[in-house]
């Protein structure tokens, strides 16, 4: 009987496909090329299987087409899967390779610190970066030069060293790019140099600004010559840095030396690094589990009621007239997989909420009528542009900013007639439709800041007046692009890189806080099965020259990533993902690492055996409203929450 067994088993026929070959197995292209991928199915013993059609699929910065062409986009990688399928199999068989993106030719450089006055014997280290036309960093080697060595020196890697008075002009090349500094070595020789505060006693964190003070053997000011300005003295294991403008911040505790030197003359302070301490208690005050995965929140203006948007097809109402004992007393129910951001106009009369996933594949908006504020109703919904499905969206002035996912691109809806809304504007990037993507708008001050995912910080104007916009007119302000790729490396090293963008933009004061969203390829392990490995980091953006933002800081939590911002006084409040609910300390200059500095001030670990997944954190943001903190949790639900006095600190 077993003999016979086995035999049957040997005689059934082997699956019709046991592997997808795809060549090449790995590609690389620069932004806007191509490549031709085939594939081909075979049989256990390497041949051909006859009848099999191939699908091709696309993920990440560019995409394929039924043929295997593969396209760029931006800098980055595309998984690229060929599918092969025979009828009457049970299930297809795939294959993904990896194509790498690679910028276009590097077409400027940047030259870092920008000097144009220098003593004789004055040294300055010079960096060159170079880009392509599209804004993409490049990691070509900068070459610099001088056209006249016996006024300023230089080595082929930047070390410039004024000789002798006169002038040069400093070239920095990579590839074909080049840029030029003129430099002056003037003739008067230095009698002196001073800096001040000669001393000083800062916390952590703190950011000092050194002024530099020069004169000649007669005692007369030189104005303008720059200084090359270093950590001379560090005790212990501090960490600190100084710029090139001689701005100071000390990361941790200790005692620093800071020198500046011009020409033969160097001069020193002292700076003393004390701890932070900012350390406050939290407390839950209420709790809302729901049996839904969670999304956003957002406050009614009145402070009554709570919006609480889900992965699901509903957007609940809850009542917080006592943040103690909040209840659930209604829902809004729409076709839709995805109900994402829910925010109302600034009286609190009408609000909208984004949908993704319907199933006649009718996305866009819903509005509601919430003069009600817990027993809010839907009264219309705008679909026609943006059926594809609307992923974020910002309620200002009459207008709705939201994202388009089919296109990649902003539209502005006019809502000022709630039941009639209509398209006014559309705006989008355009370097390529291959992977163009924005995830998130904010607007302040008649500014739109658009999360542009590969095209980074983009900044509008859309009736502030800067550039001539208006919600019918967006004028482009300016762009901050950065390598994703390259902040992220030790992600993709450990765990692959998957999903990575600019997700989210706040603005405060004359900063944008943006951050990143970071997933890996691979799902986790373990205990927390289930639960995506997340990264991503908040970087701060000095937006004093709107035309020209600049990171000068960052915060990256060690336990997650960073997802939405809210920004309520000097503190900022997170979502930490799998880190639960972060609040940390941005009074003051911002500059360097803010998590070293000590700036952290509380955080909620938002877990509990409720919610639709117990014991497992995943917090999405934060609302604050009179004092108390909305936290939203994707598997646990709404936690309230409120921290101690700003006195009471924690040792």
């Amino acid at each position: 009987m077993v003999v016979g067994l086995l035999l049957a088993l040997f005689q059934q026929p082997a699956a019709p496909v046991a592997r997808v070959e795809v060549t090449p197995r790995t590609a690389e292209i620069q932004v806007g090329g191509t490549v031709r991928l085939s594939a081909r199915a075979v049989d256990a013993v390497g041949k051909d299987v006859p009848g099999v059609k191939i699908g091709w699929f696309g993920n990440g910065e560019g995409s394929v087409d039924s043929t295997g062409v593969v396209t760029g986009g931006y800098a980055g990688y595309i998984e690229v899967t060929a599918v092969a399928q025979v009828a009457g199999a049970t299930s297809p068989v795939l294959n993904t390779v990896t194509v790498r993106v690679m910028p276009l030719p590097a077409t400027k450089v940047t030259v870092t610190p920008w000097v144009s006055k220098l003593a004789p014997g004055t040294r300055v280290a010079l960096v060159g970066n170079a880009f392509s036309s599209q804004g993409d960093t490049r990691y070509d080697l900068v070459t610099f030069t001088s056209s006249n060595p016996r006024a300023v020196a230089i080595t082929p890697d930047g070390r410039m060293r004024a000789v002798a008075p006169g002038k040069a002009t400093i070239t920095a090349k990579a590839g074909t790019a080049t840029e030029s500094l003129p430099v002056e070595v003037v003739a008067t020789a230095v009698g002196s140099v001073s800096i001040s505060p000669e001393a000083k006693t800062v916390r952590a964190g703190d950011v000092v600004h050194f002024t530099l003070a020069v004169k000649d053997r007669a005692g007369k000011p030189i104005n303008d010559l720059s200084a090359r300005w270093s950590l001379n003295g560090v005790t212990g294991t501090g960490v600190a840095l100084v710029d090139a403008e001689g701005v100071f911040v000390g990361e941790t505790q200790g005692k620093y030396t800071v020198a500046a030197e011009v020409g033969s003359q160097t001069a020193e302070a002292v700076i003393t690094v004390e701890l932070r301490k900012v350390g406050r208690g939290i407390e839950v005050v209420g709790r809302v589990p729901i049996k839904v995965r969670g999304a956003e929140v957002w406050v009614h203006p009145s402070g009554k009621c709570v919006y609480y948007s889900t992965i699901a097809d509903r957007v609940y109402a809850i009542d917080i007239a006592n943040p103690a004992k909040p209840e659930i007393v209604d829902s809004m129910m729409v076709d839709a997989r995805i109900t994402n951001d829910v925010m109302t106009t600034e009286d609190g009369k009408y609000g909208v909420f984004s949908r993704e996933g319907n199933s006649a594949r009718k996305n866009g908006i819903a509005i509601f009528d919430a003069s009600n504020p817990c027993h809010p109703k839907v009264i219309a919904d705008y679909t026609e542009t943006v059926s594809g499905g609307v992923h974020s969206s910002y309620v200002y002035q009459g207008h709705v900013y939201l994202t388009d996912d089919a296109t990649g691109s902003m539209r502005v809806i006019d809502i000022r007639d709630p039941y009639h809304p209509k398209e006014v504007a559309r705006w989008q990037t355009e370097q390529t439709e291959k992977g163009r993507y924005v995830h998130d708008v904010a607007v302040t001050d008649g500014l739109a800041y658009l999360a542009y995912w590969n095209d980074g910080l983009i900044i509008l104007d859309v009736g502030n007046g800067i550039k001539g916009g208006s919600p019918e007119h967006p004028v482009k302000v300016s762009q901050l692009k950065y390598d994703l790729n390259a902040l992220y490396a030790r992600v993709d090293q450990e765990y692959g890189l998957g999903a990575r963008g600019t997700h989210t933009a706040w603005r405060h004061k004359n900063y944008v806080f943006i951050a990143d969203e970071v997933y890996a390829k691979r799902n986790s392990t373990g205990l927390d099965e289930g639960n995506d490995l997340t990264w991503g980091r908040l970087q701060v953006v000095d937006v004093s020259n709107i035309e020209k933002p600049k990171i000068v800081a960052w915060y990256e939590p060690t336990d997650g990533g960073v997802h939405n911002v809210w920004v309520e006084g000097d503190s900022l409040y997170l979502g930490n993902y799998q880190g639960g609910g972060r609040v940390v300390d941005i009074s003051g200059e911002l500059k360097g690492d803010l998590l070293r500095q000590g700036r952290e001030m509380t955080w909620l670990f938002t877990s509990d055996d409720k919610g639709t997944k117990p014991r497992s954190t995943f917090t999405w943001g934060a609302v604050v409203k009179d004092g108390l903190i909305f936290f939203n949790d994707i598997n646990s639900g709404l936690w309230i929450a409120k921290m101690e006095p700003k006195g009471q600190v924690v040792p």
